[in-house]
């Protein structure tokens, strides 16, 4: 389908011109020789021209006017604006409300077409960012946080609510794989900022020095090796949302600047010496329980209280079970898609058994069990033997657990235990078997001790555990 020009031209024979020549382009061309039929063009057939070029003054009205009211309705295309007589006020407005290019009659045919191409490529860029825009949107709507349990319910109310206000901060809680990122998603693509960027950290995944420069930025040799300007990620997200995963990893002197940056609303990279104001609303996500960990001084209370403006807790998965009615079809059509294949049946062995196992790893568990019985499915059946699932009522109490054969360490991969938790406990038996010996430990792991302390300390473990 061609893409529409809007001519607005009280000149006959120009009008005229204009819309041959665009037409042997491949445009479709819509004329109209004063505001009120552009105005009804516009408005009332609601054509959605990407290119408009239209005269300065008309008989009824100035151009500039009807400019003002398209963008103030949210209708899109690019304005090219042509006057026979240039005027610095005028060509000042026209900029400052959005207008393309602003020409002086007689213009070169030439110049023209360039001026035109260079605003249709312009629209498109607009329309397809304002189209993907619309399908995250769309995407992550409060009805994306599937299930049919009263909790669940429950969290796509708040969500709802939460969209519609312009919220400073929140904390999202709950265990791991409940879904705290989908729901940070949700919260910034259905609210107010939804334009804007969503920047996302996880707080745990780097080292102290890293995730202040990663924050906050830098200047170029502000350390060893930073030999450019870094923008940080709480630049990157002004006038949109900063969700920092598991905030509650944070460390104690870090928090107290990131307090101050939202208390203030300005940063200062490292080694700059310069404010810098930024707009952001801030989404945090733990799962510990930051209020234990205020009263065990392990997180500050003011940061905590400054980002508590709303709780949002996330049930885990075996308190609304009924929701796996709803999750397994979703993930099975999802798996089917991405490997190609057609598992369409559930038998009600399967359901029974996936009702009966206690999802300590919740949707995340639930997850990879599906996508491993779709990828391993020989049919349109899903299989029963790729569940990997403790029996109800058996003693398979080491089924899912972690457990050590000699010099052999075996780990669980059924979603059971996430990353983070094998991390921790490959680390914890290498320093047991190496009586706490960073050093022994570190060679028998194949990393540096610097690394092995610095998780060390992450998981906290010391020789009680």
């Amino acid at each position: 389908m061609p893409d529409t020009l809007l001519v607005i031209e009280d000149e006959t024979l120009l009008g005229k011109e204009l819309e041959r020549h665009y037409q042997r382009q491949g445009w479709e061309v819509v004329r109209a020789d004063n505001i009120r039929k552009a105005r009804a063009a516009l408005f009332d057939q609601r054509i959605q021209p990407l290119v408009v070029l239209s005269d300065m003054s008309l008989p009824d009205g100035s151009a500039l006017d009807l400019l003002e009211e398209t963008r103030s309705a949210g209708i899109s295309g690019e304005w090219i604006l042509l006057t026979g007589y240039g005027s610095v006020p005028d060509s000042v407005r026209a900029l400052r409300i959005g207008a393309f290019d602003f020409l002086e009659k007689p213009c070169e045919q030439e110049r023209l077409d360039l001026v035109v191409a260079g605003a249709a490529r312009s629209a498109r860029a607009q329309r397809r960012l304002r189209d993907e825009a619309a399908a995250r949107t769309r995407r992550f709507s409060p009805a994306s946080f599937l299930g049919r349990s009263g909790a669940a319910q429950s969290v796509r109310t708040m969500l709802g609510k939460l969209g519609q206000v312009p919220f400073s901060a929140l904390i999202i809680s709950g265990e791991t794989g409940t879904g705290k990122g989908l729901v940070a998603r949700i919260l910034h693509h259905s609210g107010p900022r939804s334009e804007g960027p969503l920047v996302e950290l996880n707080c745990a995944a780097l080292p102290r020095e890293l995730l202040e420069s990663e924050l906050f930025g830098h200047e170029a040799g502000a350390f060893t090796g930073a030999r450019g300007r870094h923008r940080g990620l709480l630049e990157q997200a002004s006038e949109g949302t900063l969700f920092l995963d598991e905030i509650g990893e944070m460390e104690l002197d870090l928090q107290a600047k990131l307090l101050k940056a939202i208390e203030d609303r300005t940063i200062r990279r490292l080694g700059g010496d310069k404010e810098i104001g930024v707009d952001v609303q801030i989404i945090a996500a733990s799962n510990r329980d930051l209020e234990n960990s205020v009263r065990n001084n392990e997180f500050r209370s003011d940061l905590y209280h400054r980002l508590n403006v709303f709780n949002l807790h996330l049930p885990p998965l075996n308190k609304r079970m009924e929701d796996l009615d709803d999750l397994v079809p979703l993930f099975v059509s999802e798996y089917n898609a991405k490997a190609g294949k057609a598992v369409r049946n559930v038998p009600d062995v399967v359901w029974q058994r996936l009702r009966a196992h206690d999802w300590t790893g919740n949707v995340r568990e639930l997850r990879n069990v599906v996508e491993r019985c779709v990828l391993f499915a020989d049919g349109d059946v899903f299989p029963e033997q790729w569940l990997q699932l403790r029996s109800p009522g058996g003693d398979n109490s080491l089924a899912n657990s972690p457990s050590i054969e000699g010099d052999r360490l075996s780990l669980p991969l059924d979603g059971s235990m996430a990353l983070e938790d094998m991390d921790r406990y490959i680390i914890q038996k290498a320093l047991e078997r190496s009586d706490y010996n960073v050093t022994a430990a570190a060679r028998a792991l194949g990393t540096t001790r610097e690394t092995l302390r610095y998780r060390i300390q992450k998981y906290a473990l010391k020789q009680s555990d």
